[in-house]
């Protein structure tokens, strides 16, 4: 494939979501338009960042502390770890130039067949995880022939699947919820590492993964600037770098001390971590991830350049499907049950995250980090409210508000920069 239409892993499209349109090469044989968009593609990055600081720092204070104490941030892993994990799959399909409207659908049938496999059927419950990933992956293939074979735009397939899926939900169920799981499957969404390590009053080892992950991530920060530097791209100051590694230490690790202080580190946040860390280096550094990018940036480039665009999108939907397997599992999981209307609304949980989080409605823009940075938001936003007795009718209100305006920056960002598509 050529690599003039995907960039190298290393360039600004997809550590900060830089226009798709904009070609390689050194900082300094770049104009100001390309200048405009390298600064534009980071202000829609780093201001997710600060968003979410600020929606933080105001629920904090509006409830009195309560957000943030220990209890309630274990509550916000366990409650919305589903959402997250669909809004991984979700941000490469927008990426890819596409729209799924039926993962809610899938993550109500995946939990449905996972319930008649373990409950009825009396099957060990990593059988009933089996079963679901594969239901899963199935309904993505379906998705994916129909988009990357016959040529329909995702959005009807997509939307046919929604009706397709929870109609096969009732039927599976026979419009009844099914329950209790055993305790192994009810523990992935539910369970808790605690006490290996010891700590007076707190977890020590919850505290040392969160560590070794910041320090993972310092390394791996180190490394991208060498390799910028390397191509001669232009990389923050020293100090400037340095401040954000102390920056995002701080952060992880005072999140480390709340759940460290809770009951343990939770079992789906080892899952939800390894997820997000396989698919930021899928992303960023595989041929697939760049053909993705490529895919939604310009399709017509794409096809010159080589790239099987029938096999990237039906791989990409075949993703969506597994991780919405993934999510089936641990939505039923923490219910510990399998219901006829589960899943409800999750579609534009997933998609609200994706665009919040930086992706571009028109493809080739976007990021893992920055979808579970904008999921993060609609969480804390969901539970300030519901801390403060908000109604319901006023959250939905909010909510939407929200994701209008992440769209009409990304809109307006590109209008600054001179895009079009």
């Amino acid at each position: 494939m050529s690599h003039t239409t995907a960039p190298d892993p290393g360039t600004a499209r997809s550590d900060a979501g830089a226009s798709t349109g904009q070609q390689g090469g050194g900082a300094g044989s770049r104009g100001p338009l390309a200048h405009l968009q390298a600064l534009t593609g980071n202000l829609r990055q780093s201001g997710i960042f600060l968003a979410f600081v600020a929606i933080v720092a105001l629920f904090a204070v509006a409830t009195d502390g309560v957000l943030l104490s220990p209890t309630n941030v274990t509550n916000l892993v366990l409650q919305y770890s589903y959402i997250l994990v669909l809004a991984i799959g979700m941000v490469i399909v927008i990426i890819a130039g596409h729209i799924d409207l039926s993962v809610g659908s899938v993550v109500a049938l995946t939990g449905a067949v996972s319930a008649v496999v373990v409950i009825q059927g009396g099957a060990p419950w990593p059988v009933g995880v089996a079963a679901a990933l594969a239901v899963g992956i199935a309904v993505g293939a379906w998705h994916g022939f129909w988009v990357a074979q016959v040529g329909i735009p995702a959005f009807i397939v997509t939307l046919a699947g929604m009706l397709l899926f929870r109609g096969l939900t009732l039927r599976v169920l026979d419009n009844v919820s099914l329950s209790p799981f055993p305790d192994g499957y009810s523990a992935i969404a539910s369970g808790f590492i605690n006490g290996l390590l010891g700590g007076n009053g707190y977890d020590a080892f919850t505290l040392l993964v969160f560590a070794l992950g910041v320090a993972g991530f310092a390394v791996a920060a180190l490394r991208t600037r060498r390799t910028r530097q390397g191509y001669g791209q232009q990389v923050e100051s020293l100090p400037l770098f340095a401040l954000k590694i102390v920056l995002v230490a701080a952060v992880t690790m005072g999140f480390a001390w709340l759940i460290a202080n809770s009951r343990g580190l939770p079992v789906v946040l080892i899952i939800l971590a390894v997820l997000i860390i396989t698919y930021a280096l899928i992303t960023k550094n595989t041929v697939f991830g760049r053909q993705v990018y490529a895919l939604g940036g310009n399709l017509s480039a794409a096809r010159l350049s080589g790239v099987n665009t029938r096999n990237i999108n039906f791989w990409v939907f075949v993703n969506m499907g597994f991780l919405s397997g993934v999510a089936g599992v641990i939505y039923s999981s923490r219910s510990n049950s399998a219901q006829p209307n589960a899943g409800n609304m999750f579609e534009l949980d997933a998609i609200a995250a994706a665009f919040i989080g930086g992706a571009a409605v028109t493809g080739g823009v976007g990021t893992v980090v920055g979808a579970m940075v904008g999921g993060l938001i609609m969480a804390v936003m969901s539970n300030g409210m519901q801390l403060l007795s908000i109604d319901q009718s006023t959250q939905s209100v909010v909510r939407g508000l929200v994701l209008l305006a992440a769209v009409a920056f990304d809109v307006y960002t590109k209008k600054r920069a001179g895009i079009t598509r």
